[in-house]
């Protein structure tokens, strides 16, 4: 099929996909594309790259890779991209069932180890003590265990970080992100760069010695 003179094609590629092993990788699974109906099923079936058994589990799509197969197959079809020059394709094997016994020690394990990080703080600041004092301050009595202090306090330990956190279980209070939420973004972002940064440097140097 050839383009019509003056057929523009509209791309902007998705920043990360995934894809099974094995699984072809095709233009329109990575991008975004706006162009003529008579083009767009061809264009959306475009093979761009087929995943080897021994390759990585991550692949870097460039722009000039889409544009070199684009315009072997549509020569007169002009391209105009948007937004990044590159995508990141996972290639992920098939998923095992989780290891329940595997998830409750690593919850235990967090579970212990938040709750002595939150005694050892207390302990370093004499929060028992303080405790104490202001129950004195208020009632008059110096008490060893103030409750009608220390339940409350505890209490609101625990709705303080649901409220941080945004979370009860799978639940979601607004559509704010939560700190968590924007670490584990920035995060993504930064090995997302680390990755693209690496990638090219195979793609250089795989082409210096060919």
């Amino acid at each position: 099929m050839k383009a019509a003179v003056g057929s523009t094609v509209y791309i902007r590629l998705r920043k990360r996909v995934s894809v099974k092993r094995g699984e072809s990788i095709h233009l329109g699974r990575i991008a975004q594309l706006l162009v003529d109906t008579e083009y767009e099923e061809a264009l959306h079936k475009l093979l761009l790259h087929q995943p080897k058994e021994k390759e990585g589990n991550i692949v870097l799509i460039d722009m000039m890779l889409i544009v070199e197969k684009i315009k072997r197959q549509f020569p007169m079809l002009q391209i105009e991209h948007f937004g990044e020059p590159h995508c990141l394709v996972e290639v992920n094997d098939d998923r095992k069932p989780p290891n329940l016994v595997l998830i409750v020690i690593v919850w235990l394990l967090l579970f212990v180890g938040s709750g002595l990080a939150i005694m050892n703080f207390h302990a370093d600041v004499s929060m028992a003590e303080v405790h104490r004092r202001i129950y004195q301050l208020l009632t008059g009595k110096y008490v060893q265990h103030p409750l009608l202090l220390q339940i409350p306090y505890s209490i609101g330990i625990g709705v303080g970080m649901i409220i941080f956190f945004n979370h009860l279980f799978k639940k979601k209070f607004n559509e704010e992100p939560s700190p968590l939420e924007v670490e584990m973004f920035m995060y993504q972002e930064n090995v997302n760069t680390y990755v693209v940064t690496e990638e090219y440097c195979k793609i250089h140097e795989a082409r210096e010695k060919s």
